[in-house]
C-alpha cells in the first residue's frame, strides 16, 4: 500500500482547532487508573494498607502528590506535637507525649509556668491544662509531675520539641533517604571527656514529621541503603517506632527514650521494575502495599477526550514560569509530544521533556522580542536540537557518501537490499541503511547467517533467521529437501548485530538471490516476519524512515526513492516536515505492507508468483541434476 502524505503524521491542525476558551492546570491529566488507586488507599486505615506509585521517566512528583492530597486526603490523618519530657523516675529514659497540632510550644511554657508553681497551688493549673491538651500522654505526664518541683526532674533539660506543625502539611516527601533523614537519630555530645546523650540532641526524621499523615519514600533510595526496608517494615507492622542506641555501644552512655506510637499511611515511589522486584522478593510486600498506584507517561486520545490535555500543557506552561502560548505553536507541541509516545493517537505526559522546550523556545522569543511563544520559535528549537544531537548521524552518513561504506540508493541488485536499522551510539540514537547481501550455492538446504557464525549476531537476530528459514522451507520444502543453500551477512557490520527487524529485508534478499530476481536499490525496507510470511512491527520506525531521506536527500532525491514498513507501524509515522513534503510531491516514497510477497513484488518489480515459480523450477532442476563426482572420486573410480 503506498502511504500518502496525509497519513504521515497526527492530525495536529485538527487537535489545535479545538483550544479551548478557559483552563484548569492539571498535573493529574491522564492518570485517572492512578488517582483511583490511591481514592482507594486514602480511604482505608490500618497497617496494611499503604500504596506504591509507578512514577515514569519526566513526571514530577512533588506536583503529583501536592494535587492528590488536595483531592484524595487521608480519612483518617490525625496529626500530633511531639515531645520528649524528662522522666521523674528515669534519667535515660525520657517520656514522649503528643499534643494537638500547633501547640507544643503553649504546651512547654505552661508546663514550665506549674513547676515553678508551688504544689499547693497548682490545681487550677493542672485543671487547666488538661482541658487545653486533650491527650492520654498528656495527662498522664501531668499526673507524674503534679508534686514535683524542677529538682525532682533527672537531668538538665525539661523537654525537647522533636515535631510540630506551624502550618498544615498535607505529606512529607523523603526524596533523599538516608537512615538519619527517614528515621531521625540521637546525637551524642562529649562534656569533659564523659560521651552521652540528652533530650537536645534528639532529631526526628520524616517517618516521626508525617506521623499521623503520609509520608512519600523513593523506593529507588529506600533500597539502596541496606537493613532500611526491614526497618521501615517492621515499624509498619508493630506501629511503633524505637530510637536507635546512639553511637556505639561501647563508648556512648545508655540512652533510650520512650518509644513513638506511629499511624502512618505510606507511599513509596519508583519504576515498575522495583516495584517487581519487591513483590518476587519480599512475601511481605504484597500485604504492606496492596494498592497499586499506575501512572501513565502518555495520553491515548483513543479513549480520552483532546480538552483535558490542554489544561496539562497549561500546568507545564505554569510550572515552567515561560510566556504565554499562542494559538500556532500548539500544533508543533502536539506533534512533538506525539513523537515522544510513538503513536499517533497518544500524547505524552513527560513534563519534564516538555517544560525544556517551552523554556527554549520562551528564550528564543524573549530575544526576538515577541511577548508570546509562536510556532516558529518551536520549530526553531528542533532544528537547534537536530543540529546539537545529529554529530553522529552526520558522520556516519559522510562516510556513506564519501564511498567508504558502500551503500546504493539507485540501479538493480540481485540479491542485495538495504535494510534499516537503528544506531545508538555517544548518546544519539539515528535511522540509517545497512547492506544486506545474500549468495546461494549447491548443498542441503541450510542457510547460513555469517553474523552468527563469526559471533556477531545477538540471541533475537538469530532467532530471526531461523524464522526466515523456516518459511523457505515451509513454502518451497515440504515435500522434500531442498538442494540450494545460502549464505546472508550484513556488509561492513563490525560489530553486534540484534533485533529482528531486518528479518524481512534478509528473507526478500534470500527470495531475490534464489529466484535470480534483481531488487530496486532505491527502496529500503525494514520489518520482522512470522514463520507464514506475515510482516510484523518493529521499533523507532520514523528514524529509519528519516535516515534513509536524509541520504537519498544528501545524494538528490529521484523520484523513485523510499523505504517499505510493516503495515502495523502506521500508527507510529510522526515525520520530519521535509519528508512529509517530499512524499507530496512524489520525490520520496512510503509502502506499507502486510505479507513478505506484497515486499518482494515492490523490490523486484516482479509477480510474485512468477519468481516463486521460478525459484521452485530452479530447485526441482538441481534436485533431478546428477551431482558429478569429485576429482578423487573419479581418480579411484569410485
Amino acid at each position: 500500500m503506498h502511504v500518502t502524505a496525509d497519513a504521515l503524521q497526527p492530525a495536529i491542525d485538527n487537535w489545535a482547532e479545538q483550544y479551548p476558551d478557559n483552563f484548569s492546570p492539571s498535573a493529574l491529566v491522564g492518570q485517572q487508573r492512578a488517582t483511583s488507586a490511591l481514592h482507594q488507599a486514602m480511604s482505608i486505615a490500618g497497617r496494611y494498607a499503604h500504596g506504591f506509585l509507578v512514577t515514569p521517566a519526566g513526571l514530577r512528583t512533588y506536583d503529583v502528590l501536592q494535587e492528590l492530597q488536595q483531592l484524595h486526603r487521608w480519612a483518617y490523618a490525625e496529626k500530633y506535637d511531639w515531645v520528649y519530657l524528662a522522666n521523674p523516675n528515669a534519667a535515660s529514659e525520657p517520656q514522649c507525649v503528643n499534643l494537638p497540632a500547633g501547640t507544643a510550644s503553649d504546651f512547654l511554657a505552661q508546663l514550665w509556668q506549674l513547676l515553678e508553681t508551688p504544689v499547693a497551688s497548682r490545681q487550677e493549673q493542672l485543671i487547666a491544662l488538661r482541658d487545653t491538651y486533650p491527650t492520654e500522654r498528656a495527662h498522664g505526664y501531668l499526673d507524674g509531675v503534679a508534686e514535683k518541683n524542677f529538682k525532682d526532674l533527672p537531668g538538665s533539660e525539661l523537654a525537647t520539641i522533636i515535631v510540630q506543625h506551624d502550618e498544615e502539611q498535607p505529606f512529607v516527601l523523603c526524596d533523599r533517604v538516608t537512615e538519619t533523614n527517614l528515621f531521625g537519630s540521637i546525637r551524642l555530645q562529649s562534656v569533659e571527656g564523659t560521651i552521652s546523650s540528652e533530650l537536645h540532641l534528639i532529631e526526628a526524621g520524616a517517618l516521626l514529621k508525617a506521623n499521623g499523615g503520609v509520608l512519600a519514600i523513593d523506593a529507588e533510595e529506600l533500597l539502596s541503603q541496606p537493613g532500611l526496608w526491614r526497618k521501615l517494615k517492621y515499624i509498619l507492622r508493630t506501629s511503633l517506632f524505637h530510637w536507635p542506641q546512639p553511637g556505639e555501644a561501647n563508648i556512648a552512655a545508655y540512652y533510650r527514650p520512650e518509644p513513638v506510637p506511629v499511624h502512618i499511611k505510606v507511599l513509596l515511589l519508583g519504576d515498575r521494575d522495583i516495584y517487581a522486584q519487591l513483590r518476587e522478593l519480599d512475601r511481605d510486600f504484597d500485604n504492606l502495599f496492596p494498592y497499586l498506584a499506575d501512572f501513565s507517561g502518555h495520553y491515548p486520545l483513543s479513549q480520552l477526550p483532546l480538552a483535558p490535555y490542554f489544561d496539562y500543557l497549561a500546568y507545564v506552561q505554569r510550572e515552567a514560569a515561560v510566556l504565554p502560548l499562542h494559538r500556532n505553536a500548539y500544533p508543533l507541541l502536539f506533534k512533538f509530544a506525539s513523537r515522544l509516545s510513538d503513536y499517533q493517537t497518544e500524547l505524552s505526559l513527560d513534563t519534564i521533556t516538555l517544560m525544556q522546550l517551552m523554556r527554549e523556545a520562551s528564550a528564543i522569543a524573549i530575544a526576538l522580542g515577541t511577548e508570546e511563544i509562536q510556532d516558529e520559535h518551536v520549530q526553531r528549537v528542533l532544528r537547534q536540537r537536530k543540529y546539537r544531537d545529529g554529530y553522529i548521524a552526520d558522520l556516519s552518513r559522510r562516510s556513506i557518501l564519501e564511498g567508504q561504506v558502500y551503500i546504493a540508493t539507485d540501479g538493480r541488485v540481485v540479491g542485495q537490499v538495504n535494510g534499516l536499522t537503528v544506531v545508538t551510539a555517544g548518546g544519539s540514537e539515528f535511522g540509517e541503511p545497512s547492506r544486506i547481501t545474500a549468495t546461494v550455492h549447491y548443498g542441503d538446504g541450510d542457510i547460513i547467517d555469517i553474523d552468527r557464525k563469526s559471533e556477531l549476531s545477538g540471541n533475537i537476530h538469530t532467532k530471526g533467521v531461523m524464522i526466515l528459514s523456516a518459511y523457505i522451507a515451509n513454502v518451497f520444502a515440504r515435500s522434500e529437501a531442498m538442494s540450494l543453500s545460502a549464505t546472508i551477512v550484513f556488509e561492513q557490520s563490525y560489530h553486534e548485530v540484534d533485533g529482528d527487524s531486518a528479518s524481512l529485508a534478509e528473507l526478500c534478499c534470500l527470495l531475490s538471490a534464489l529466484a535470480e530476481a534483481p531488487i530496486e536499490q532505491g527502496l529500503a525496507i525494514t520489518g520482522a516476519v512470522d514463520q507464514f510470511g506475515r510482516v510484523q512491527a518493529i521499533g523507532a520506525v520514523n528514524e529509519k524512515i528519516e535516515g534513509y531521506f536524509s541520504l537519498c536527500q544528501a545524494r538528490g532525491l529521484t523520484g523513485h526513492q523510499g523505504v517499505i514498513i510493516p503495515a502495523a507501524n502506521l500508527s507510529q509515522l510522526n515525520l520530519e516536515p521535509e519528508v512529509i513534503e517530499a512524499v507530496q510531491a512524489g520525490q520520496y516514497h512510503i509502502y506499507a505492507v502486510n505479507h513478505v510477497t506484497e515486499a518482494l513484488e515492490l523490490l523486484t518489480q516482479s509477480d510474485q508468483k512468477k519468481l516463486y515459480t521460478r525459484i521452485e523450477e530452479r530447485l526441482d532442476e538441481l534436485q533431478h541434476t546428477e551431482r558429478a563426482p569429485n576429482w578423487w572420486r573419479r581418480l579411484l573410480g569410485r
